[in-house]
């Protein structure tokens, strides 16, 4: 795949993650829920971290976030750009895959680092775009995610280990568009390893 064609397909996933996220903040106020089918809903939370909601502590946790994955984002479109343009070519595996990965953790950055200033809060109310009033600062913002496929919910047997006797979902992971391209991408680098880096 030519680099001019990855960047065609960043593109796009770009343009789906954003219009997506823009839809379901100025549509939906946080916690609201709508069910497409009894395994599949559109649930709207802010995510402050990383995956699953994982936070970095301190007052400075959420700045060292956004800023790591700056760094990283110019790290994985280094590593495009060299696979794309390379002498020795690349497979294609490899280079949509980094596509995808780079398309997912760029559309999470843009929540990062501009939702902060662009929306007010949705808590109780229908989020602004372009307010008058932000509910943050650059660096600050809060990903947005609504994808939720709880296939299955019920209390599990009480002699399974850990999970035992609880109330269990699956799949109960909210995520959304630049997550799935992150996920098919890293999942393209493992399950076809040896087509992606093949020589």
């Amino acid at each position: 795949m030519s680099l001019r064609k990855a960047y065609l397909l960043i593109f796009i996933i770009l343009i789906v993650d954003q219009v997506s996220k823009i839809v379901v903040k100025t549509n939906f106020e946080l916690g609201e829920e709508v069910g497409v089918f009894s395994w599949f809903k559109i649930l709207f939370i802010e995510n402050e971290g990383m995956a699953w909601g994982t936070e970095i502590p301190g007052a400075y946790g959420k700045l060292f976030l956004t800023l790591f994955r700056l760094i990283a984002v110019v790290g994985i479109g280094y590593w495009l750009w060299d696979s794309a343009t390379n002498k020795t070519p690349s497979t294609n595996y490899l280079v949509v895959a980094i596509a995808l990965i780079l398309a997912g953790a760029f559309g999470n950055i843009i929540d990062s680092v501009f939702y902060g200033v662009i929306f007010d809060h949705s808590n109780g109310q229908l989020a602004t775009l372009f307010s008058d009033q932000p509910y943050g600062t650059y660096f600050h913002g809060k990903v947005v995610d609504m994808f939720y496929f709880p296939f299955w919910t019920g209390n599990l047997p009480s002699w399974l280990p850990i999970w035992g006797g609880r109330n269990f979902t699956f799949f109960n992971a909210i995520f959304n568009v630049a997550d799935m391209a992150i996920c098919i991408g890293v999942g393209i680098l493992i399950f076809f390893n040896k087509k992606a880096f093949d020589k």
